[in-house]
């Protein structure tokens, strides 16, 4: 699997809030952000679920302040996956996946 540099490949995006603003264009569209946090000598899971132009974590703590950046370390993301809300346990939600970055930036690809 190949991971993704959120930054410096993405360092004119702002891959998280551009992602928000398409999610919340769609309100039925649940994404979930995975990735990998670098603190000082080993790798910690990073996961990041936006929903309705929100972003929360589930690993970590985010900033709330839109003027900020979302994650306030040096983060790679290496999966993205797109479910059909609401979330319910009798139905598969799932609807696709994809390992680039740039796939769900095209709005298209949310349906």
């Amino acid at each position: 699997m190949d991971e993704t540099l959120a930054s410096p490949k993405m360092k004119n995006i702002d891959l998280i809030n551009s992602l928000e603003r398409i999610s919340s264009t769609i309100p039925n569209r649940i994404l979930i952000v995975e990735g990998l946090i670098h603190n000082k000598n080993h790798k910690e899971k990073l996961e990041i679920i936006i929903f309705k132009g929100f972003s929360s974590s589930t690993t970590h703590p985010i900033e709330i302040d839109v003027e900020k950046k979302i994650i306030g370390f040096d983060y790679i993301i290496t999966n993205f996956k797109l479910f059909q809300s609401p979330l319910t346990e009798t139905k598969d939600n799932f609807i696709k996946e994809n390992q680039n970055s740039f796939f769900f930036l095209n709005r298209d690809n949310w349906i």
